[in-house]
């Protein structure tokens, strides 16, 4: 996988879109309003509601830029039409340590990846020694924690 794409699941998208459209027709909208009552007040040095205002118009706009672009440069990547014996993006994929311990990952894109929902990117550590792997498998894993051998039990794109 190229690192110039932004490979996201039909989900991750959905999100990009939903904050961007929040931010952009919703939030930005009402700060609008007030940073114009605010300027209508006088003296700009001094008015909280007008500088504070202007300061979240600018981290507003600066995050509808970088969501614009994400999602202009978004690959998406459906796991349900996916069909593979090996570990590729948006894999589900169960692996079992070595006390037994059952761990499961699924790789998705840099925008969507939650570490405690098991959701982690395709970029990661994690993610790049498991791609490319089969059931049966043996793959070091280098986690913050440590080095850890693990083996594929099952992988699954749903």
């Amino acid at each position: 996988m190229s690192n110039g794409k932004n490979y996201i699941t039909p989900e991750g998208l959905a999100k990009l879109k939903a904050e961007y459209h929040e931010l952009f027709h919703v939030e930005r909208p009402k700060l609008v309003e007030v940073v114009a009552w605010a300027a209508s007040n006088g003296d700009r040095s001094e008015n909280a509601d007008y500088q504070y205002g202007k300061r979240r118009m600018r981290e507003i706009d600066r995050r509808v830029h970088f969501l614009r672009n994400r999602i202009e440069d978004a690959e998406v990547v459906d796991p349900k039409t996916m069909s593979s014996v090996t570990v590729l993006f948006s894999a589900t994929v169960t692996l079992s340590n070595e006390d037994g311990e059952e761990l499961v990952y699924q790789i998705v894109g840099e925008d969507e990846f939650d570490a405690k929902k098991g959701r982690i990117s395709w970029k990661s550590p994690v993610a790049k020694a498991l791609m490319g792997k089969k059931v049966g498998d043996e793959v070091l894993l280098i986690k913050p924690a440590g080095e850890e051998y693990v083996t594929i039990e099952k992988i699954e794109y749903k």
